[in-house]
């Protein structure tokens, strides 16, 4: 396994040469972006698999293979400019047959592609220092006039540099349904707590997409119960248009999006 992960990774990087991506010093990345306009809109294709479209921009996150805890889904076929990748097990990353041939980025690292800056940060996919699932890749990056973090399958709880490198994201994106290899609604609930985001959407939960047989995530119900004295709102649909005028004054609001029309 280790090998395999090693030979994706140098896979990896000489397909980002070939795209002529390049790499910048941690140093060279920017604040979050201030600017009050704009907006993101954020479509929830499944499990932790999100397009992002705003800034002219199209960034899918984590797309999926079909099986356990996706098997009932469509798969993820969507045009993206950019697709970002949080781990590389064969249920996650899935960033083959894609339309359009995008760039597809899987490391840890800063990256400037086009004058689009955004960085990749590394936190342990299990509870073992990484033994078992290996690295994950937590994502941040400014959209739209957002800023967004979205945590891919983080499992360790986030230490005092990787808050640094994460800073107070407008939109975290929080697995929250637990399992060998992501937050379970307590890790979420303290996940929560560090960064303050103004809007978290939970990701990664059991849903009627589940083989339940081989899924061992919990239902979204059971982070909603730890924090059901916040200001959720579930949303009658998988997409949820976020701009920087709609963002709350203080604290965090929940937003849980449906994916009743993703099931295949």
């Amino acid at each position: 396994m280790l090998n395999r992960r090693r030979l994706l990774r140098l896979s990896t990087s000489s397909l980002l040469a070939a795209a002529g991506v390049s790499v910048l010093s941690s140093n060279s990345f920017p604040a979050f972006s201030q600017n009050p306009g704009g907006s993101v809109l954020v479509q929830w294709l499944g499990n932790m698999c999100f397009l992002f479209t705003g800034g002219g921009q199209r960034i899918l996150v984590n797309p999926f293979r079909t099986l356990g805890c996706t098997a009932g889904y469509q798969l993820p076929k969507v045009k993206a400019d950019l697709v970002l990748i949080s781990s590389q097990l064969w249920d996650e990353g899935a960033a083959e047959d894609l339309p359009g041939n995008p760039k597809v980025l899987y490391d840890a690292g800063v990256y400037e592609i086009e004058g689009f800056k955004l960085q990749g940060i590394r936190v342990d996919h299990d509870r073992e220092g990484g033994r078992r699932f290996g690295n994950n890749v937590a994502w941040r990056w400014s959209q739209g006039g957002i800023n967004i973090l979205h945590l891919g399958g983080a499992a360790a709880p986030i230490e005092l540099e990787q808050k640094i490198l994460m800073g107070t994201p407008d939109l975290a994106l929080v697995p929250v349904g637990g399992g060998p290899k992501a937050f379970n609604p307590e890790e979420a609930k303290s996940a929560m707590n560090v960064l303050k985001p103004k809007v978290l959407i939970p990701t990664q939960y059991l849903t009627a997409a589940a083989d339940k047989s081989a899924c061992n995530l919990v239902a979204v119900d059971e982070f909603l119960q730890l924090v059901e004295d916040m200001n959720i709102r579930r949303i009658n649909s998988n997409q949820l248009r976020i701009s920087k005028r709609d963002l709350p004054a203080e604290g965090t609001v929940i937003r849980v999006l449906s994916d009743r029309q993703l099931l295949a």
